[in-house]
């Protein structure tokens, strides 16, 4: 293996760092091709490829781990591999197989094994699978050939206060989806129409802007670009909507509560229950959980306030579990983890 490079892993951003190499596998012909190694990091494109002008675009996000046994593990990829395929889809793109994409994985991974952050840093490897459309259309009308690229970057807390309470906002000015459109699959067009929102969020020092259901505004739906969950009297409750993303982290958070005794339940979730909650956060694979200190309704000036110092022993109880299970540090009893064989 390669040395290391100079990176202070325990002091890294969610952000972009560049490694060694990224994979691609392009359709063409009605068939995928060989997976290709390439060390740039651009893609040639038509100017009239489908996924500029038309949004024929898909991504995912997983992640590998370093374990306390030295070993790598990569969570869960058979889900990020169907949900993928739901995406492309939902876009009339060409879905590419769960092996092939399990492959493409395994082998990005490997070739960028001295970019894996060691462990006890609390870093990981995240990996971003791309789906684009390239065909060359003015007319609208879906591709017919098509690439995914895999790229990996080291990275850190996806919010800079890590395991940290954080105050968030909500606004019915703002959509982020529309209804029965495309919220419950992962395409750009959903991240696009909420970089607004987000901005606003930010500029008046919120981690997030939450939002409510873009059909009657009565009910909770994502927080940002993650799910949001409540906790109360031992349960963990999360919402059902054909608008918000499946997150396969929320998946596993709630079958990690049901192991651990907690009733859990997906259900649409009134506004007006935000003030019955002990505690409350949200949850996705760049920040797993990030608990919520505060929810400021900036329409009506309301305060819904769960925690002015740590997070709650509920979510804490969650996360550590599920970072116990990434880590090898606790039995991965519903085989979640696929050890990838590297050098180190």
């Amino acid at each position: 293996m390669k040395q290391q490079p100079d990176l202070e892993w325990d002091k890294l951003p969610f952000g972009y760092v560049p490694t060694d190499y990224n994979v691609r596998c392009t359709y063409k012909n009605g068939e995928w091709g060989e997976i290709q190694v390439s060390d740039s990091e651009y893609v040639p494109l038509h100017i009239a490829a489908t996924c500029l002008h038309y949004g024929q675009e898909s991504f995912e996000g997983l992640k590998a781990f370093r374990g306390v046994d030295g070993k790598v593990r990569v969570f869960r990829m058979e889900e990020n591999a169907k949900r993928f395929i739901r995406s492309a889809e939902g876009i009339g793109m060409q879905p590419m197989p769960v092996e092939l994409f399990c492959e493409m994985v395994r082998k990005v991974v490997k070739l960028n094994e001295r970019f894996i952050p060691p462990y006890g840093t609390g870093a990981s490897l995240y990996i971003r699978p791309l789906e684009i459309g390239l065909s060359p259309r003015v007319g609208v009308k879906p591709a017919d050939e098509y690439m995914v690229i895999m790229l990996v970057s080291p990275v850190g807390p996806y919010f800079k206060e890590g395991f940290k309470p954080t105050k968030v906002c909500m606004s019915r000015e703002y959509d982020r989806v529309a209804p029965k459109g495309t919220g419950s699959i992962k395409v750009g067009g959903n991240y696009a129409a909420s970089l607004v929102a987000g901005e606003k969020a930010h500029e008046l020092g919120y981690s997030v802007m939450v939002y409510l259901d873009p059909k009657e505004k009565k009910y909770l739906d994502e927080a940002g670009a993650a799910n949001f969950f409540g906790i109360r009297d031992n349960s963990y409750i999360t919402p059902a909507s054909p608008s918000i993303l499946p997150s396969i982290t929320n998946k596993s958070i709630r079958q990690i509560a049901a192991d651990l005794g907690m009733t859990v339940e997906e259900r649409q979730i009134p506004y007006e229950e935000l003030e019955t909650f002990e505690e409350v956060g949200n949850c996705g694979t760049a920040a797993v959980i990030s608990p919520i200190a505060e929810i400021h309704d900036l329409d009506n000036g309301r305060k819904f306030v769960y925690t002015t110092g740590e997070a709650g022993p509920k979510s804490t109880m969650l996360y550590n579990a599920l970072r116990a299970i990434q880590y090898g540090e606790a039995p991965d009893t519903h085989n979640w983890c696929e050890i990838i064989e590297t050098e180190a």
